[in-house]
């Protein structure tokens, strides 16, 4: 059975797998992977979820506040042999769940045109694309989206 903990950056378990997640990105982005890589920093996130199958870090996923209502996404990853299961959904609706817990309104997320899993997990979870924000405006590869919490 997996299990999902709640935590923060401090988590070996989840630098861990940010560390493959970065590997991932690397290969997928190309020469792109740089501009994007500093929009991803781990340190100081206070909000992370890490999926657990049998002790073992599976996957994984975080919020920061973006705005005063808003929290944004970040470094979701499950590892290969793992993914088709279920994971990636499970630690986003934990992500979303403590976001309406704190009191954020909607949750707003980037990912790359090179991710189709990705954005297939996020329109299957009732994300809405919208137009890039922040430092991903104007930026061909980038894709936004956004959930409004109930």
């Amino acid at each position: 059975m997996t299990k999902l903990v709640r935590t923060d950056s401090n988590s070996t378990d989840f630098v861990v797998l940010v560390r493959l997640l970065d590997a991932d990105l690397a290969q997928r982005d190309g020469d792109e992977h740089a501009f994007y890589h500093q929009f991803n920093k781990i340190d100081h996130i206070k909000y992370v979820v890490v999926a657990y199958e049998n002790d073992k870090p599976i996957g994984c996923g975080a919020i920061k506040e973006y705005a005063p209502d808003t929290m944004e996404i970040k470094r979701m990853y499950a590892l290969p042999e793992f993914r088709g299961q279920g994971i990636a959904t499970r630690i986003l609706t934990e992500l979303e769940t403590w976001a309406a817990e704190l009191g954020y309104k909607r949750c707003i997320l980037e990912t790359g045109k090179k991710q189709p899993e990705a954005i297939a997990l996020y329109k299957k979870s009732h994300y809405m694309p919208i137009e890039n924000y922040g430092p991903y405006i104007g930026v061909e590869n980038s894709v936004c989206f956004e959930k409004k919490m109930n």
